[in-house]
Formats: structure tokens, sequence, C-alpha cells
């Protein structure tokens, strides 16, 4: 995998393989696997960088929403 940075900061270096390592493992643990560290000093990285985690969901939009729900109406009906 390759990280392109958008300048030798390395305080955002830091934050970008932080993030990447969170995306591409799922959860602290296996991250901090893949930096070489600990998840303690990986925990210490994301209060520091102020990275969102666990990522919040993605909203679902309300027309979708209430077309699921439609279909389940539909479906529980026809039973």
């Amino acid at each position: 995998m390759r990280l392109h940075l958008e300048s030798l900061n390395l305080h955002d270096a830091e934050r970008l393989l932080c993030e990447e390592a969170l995306t591409a493992a799922g959860s602290i643990v296996e991250a901090a696997n893949l930096l070489g560290i600990t998840r303690h000093a990986l925990k210490r990285r994301i209060i520091k960088h102020h990275i969102e985690w666990p990522r919040k969901p993605k909203t679902v939009s309300p027309v979708i929403e209430s077309a699921v729900a439609a279909q389940v109406v539909a479906a529980a009906s026809a039973e």
C-alpha cells in the first residue's frame, strides 16, 4: 500500500498512518500490530490527533429508510 503525503509534516504523516491502519485493520489491536506499536500507544495517538474511532456509521437517507420500512411492512402482511 502506498500513501500520498501532501507535505513532510511528521504530525500529519502520523495521523494519516494511524487512520489508514485503523481503516485497513478494523480494530485497534490489529491496527497497532500493523504499525508495530502497542494498542495503548495507538490509543494515545488517536486522542492526540482527534481521530474518530470507532467510526460513526454512515447515515441512511430518509427516502431509502422509508422504502426499506415499506418493504418490511409489505413482506410482513404477505405472510
